[in-house]
């Protein structure tokens, strides 16, 4: 029986060990994404490609949420370094998602009906600022501190930040998608119809 308990807590760090890597290599190829997009290259696809990014790192963050609680050995966080200045990247986006940027949330969907304003350069750049800080701590070999880092702040804010983000693209891509003239569908209809 100890030898069974000692290959499942071995098992069990090792599955661990696996996922701090893939949550490392998912923060650092999403926060690489939203750097290239605020940048403005490629404006027409930002929409469709930060749906996709998005929707990536939420599938990281529902892992993060699924496990058990991740614990560091250390009481404190360790220092990380220097806070990574997100105002630049913040105006990036901002400047991206011109006339797009704002929109409306719930505080708690759960626990209060209260409406809040929500703005998605605000919260892409907080999500980056979040999964940096954990990168920061996973460069530095400390591979528990940046799992504890990733699923606490997952748990208490860019994981409800992703999911409204997430929302708001699937809406924004809805109305690009499916709202149309009237005039200009029934002249499309017009001529399948009359060829």
């Amino acid at each position: 029986m100890p030898e069974s308990r000692a290959t499942t807590t071995q098992q069990a760090e090792v599955q661990l060990k696996e996922l701090v890597h893939e949550t490392a290599k998912d923060a650092h190829d999403f926060s690489g994404a939203i750097r290239d997009m605020a940048t403005g290259a490629t404006p027409d696809a930002v929409i469709p490609l930060l749906l996709i990014a998005v929707a990536q790192l939420s599938v990281t963050g529902a892992r993060l949420g699924a496990i058990q609680d991740v614990v560091p050995a250390e009481r404190f966080e360790a220092d990380s370094g220097p806070e990574t200045d997100l105002d630049g990247l913040r105006v990036s986006l901002a400047n991206a998602f011109q006339g797009i940027d704002d929109f409306t949330d719930l505080v708690d969907p759960v626990t209060s009906m209260e409406i809040s304003r929500g703005a998605l350069s605000d919260d892409l750049a907080g999500i980056v600022g979040a999964l940096e800080h954990g990168l920061a701590h996973y460069e530095h070999g400390r591979l528990t501190e940046a799992m504890w880092w990733w699923q606490f702040s997952y748990l208490s804010e860019w994981g409800v930040r992703a999911s409204a983000v997430l929302r708001v693209l699937q809406t924004i891509l809805g109305h690009l998608r499916m709202d149309a003239d009237e005039e200009t569908v029934a002249e499309a209809e017009f001529d399948a119809l009359h060829p």
